[in-house]
């Protein structure tokens, strides 16, 4: 018999402009069922919200888009590969995964 893989409760923080669009507040929840990392993060946001798809990561190439950063527990993690777990804090709901826009301008 095969267990089932276990569902995570994961907290997510959006940019203002991203809560806006997707009409929520500050931190949302979404069920990530297995592997909690940036993919399957952002794979359950855009499934609950789909007006976000698209937005967050390109359609296309699913990469991030530039003005977007990614943190859990103090860290950039914009730059870790997609399917790289997440910190344990983040899977079991103590700390948030944050989506935050990046300033540019001179």
């Amino acid at each position: 018999m095969t267990r089932p893989e276990e569902a995570h409760d994961v907290r997510v923080l959006l940019p203002a402009h991203l809560r806006t669009l997707a009409g929520v507040g500050p931190e949302v929840r979404v069920a990530v069922i297995g592997d909690v990392t940036q993919r399957t993060v952002l794979d359950a946001l855009e499934a609950r919200f789909p007006t976000l798809g698209g937005t967050i990561r390109d359609r296309a190439t699913a990469r991030r888009r530039p003005f977007l950063r990614f943190f859990a527990c103090e860290e950039d993690l914009s730059h870790e590969p997609p399917d790289a777990l997440l910190p344990d804090e983040v899977a079991s709901g103590r700390e948030p995964f944050i989506v935050l826009g990046a300033i540019a301008g001179g």
